[in-house]
């Protein structure tokens, strides 16, 4: 596979679409949230085992300067995937992307209500970073404005005219400093975005290539488009005629649909069907995580019974009191929820969002320390609990390879 002077997610989309016309197969590509170092090294398993491209999309919430929950920065996010990459033999394509970069879409931007200057211009030092890192692609969305009234929706020009000003400025940066090219993905999946609207959607894409074209940037377009495709935080069923409509809609323009919230969709086999170009997973893994490490914990208190374990982990009251003292699940509340503590929830709901939220503490001293001490108590008894937590993360990957028909990819890369 051959492309010069062609960024690497064009690469890997062109390449897909001839192979489609060869042998009549489609193809979306998969993409992981990077939310921990754990889903990292079980993302290139199973990329290495399915002998397919992976894609990590990674918000600037989990990966900054100031090092994001995950305590990466985005040159230690390149060299973390670069090492994770070779400890294992990967030799396949992987990307790495921002996802939702914007202003106030890091939580720190909207909670201190930093000015629309400053808000910019965070994110454009975040563009900045990921470029000079290596990174290949950068989400521009521009779709949140927290001087927008509640319940109304951000004007879509506003929206084009920062997504085009964020644009040029990685370009700009780009440019100078001699980088190779990168990807660009547009849009938002949100309601608050405005794009759910189909007229709405048709305005933004002329606009911006109109917008993109003032600015001197006609040799920049980008090739994912975010298409509000059914699923959402609490949706997960995929809407193939939505999906055949948008990506009708963005192949004129040489783009694809990209879906967000993927995770447990109940059928994903139908995104390659309807022509999706890619589809991010996020809490689906972190949910998986948090699921093995509780499993784990029931085996280590059944050893504990039995005087093989001097001192338990309390791997999840600790993973749970965490995520409670961290104040961040309540982003995560429905609007009849507003206002009541996490322990006043239902069950379900105090188990969707403890779990869900468990990325935002992995890194915490105390989460750590409960995690090495349950490694070391089933270690100690011949369990590899790093294996079989991996091996619990790369098998709910796995659906998505198969469904996405991205089995062996690589060998036609």
């Amino acid at each position: 596979m051959i492309y010069k002077n062609m960024a690497k997610t064009e690469q890997l989309l062109n390449r897909i679409a001839e192979l489609e016309k060869e042998t009549g197969v489609k193809r979306t590509v998969f993409a992981a949230c990077p939310n921990s170092i754990a889903l990292i090294r079980a993302a290139f398993r199973a990329a290495k085992r399915n002998n397919a491209p992976i894609y990590f999309a990674a918000t600037l919430n989990q990966i900054d300067g100031d090092g994001g929950y995950t305590g990466m920065t985005q040159k230690e996010f390149i060299k973390t995937l670069e090492f994770e990459a070779k400890a294992i033999n990967y030799k396949g394509m992987y990307i790495a992307a921002i996802d939702h970069g914007g202003p106030w879409l890091k939580d720190i931007q909207a909670v201190e209500k930093w000015s629309t200057e400053k808000a910019m211009a965070g994110v454009k030092k975040s563009f900045e970073d990921a470029i000079a890192a290596g990174y290949d692609l950068i989400h521009v969305d521009p779709t949140v404005d927290i001087n927008v009234p509640k319940g109304e929706v951000i004007d879509i020009d506003v929206v084009v005219r920062r997504t085009v000003e964020l644009i040029r400025h990685a370009e700009d940066y780009r440019r100078a400093n001699g980088f190779a090219p990168i990807s660009y993905e547009v849009g938002t999946e949100e309601v608050h975005g405005g794009l759910a609207d189909e007229r709405t959607f048709d305005r933004f894409l002329v606009g911006l290539k109109e917008g993109l074209k003032e600015a001197g940037l006609d040799d920049v377009w980008p090739c994912f488009v975010v298409g509000k495709v059914g699923t959402d935080l609490h949706t997960a069923t995929f809407d193939p005629q939505v999906a055949r409509e948008l990506t009708a809609k963005v192949r004129p323009y040489g783009s694809w649909i990209k879906g967000h919230y993927t995770d447990d969709v109940s059928n994903p086999e139908e995104y390659p069907l309807s022509g999706m170009g890619a589809a991010n997973v996020g809490p689906e893994f972190t949910i998986s995580e948090y699921d093995a490490l509780a499993e784990l914990e029931t085996e280590e208190k059944a050893l504990y019974d039995e005087g093989k374990v001097a001192k338990l982990s309390n791997m999840t009251d600790t993973l749970n009191s965490l995520v409670h003292k961290s104040g961040r699940w309540r982003k995560w509340l429905l609007a009849d929820e507003q206002g009541s503590d996490l322990n006043e929830l239902s069950p379900e709901r105090f188990q969707w969002i403890v779990k869900t939220c468990s990325r935002y503490i992995w890194q915490h001293p105390e989460a750590l320390a409960a995690r090495q001490s349950l490694y070391e108590n089933l270690d100690r008894v011949g369990i590899d609990a790093e294996e079989m937590l991996l091996g619990r993360i790369e098998h709910d990957m796995d659906k998505y390879y198969n469904a996405f028909n991205l089995i062996d990819l690589n060998k036609w890369l």
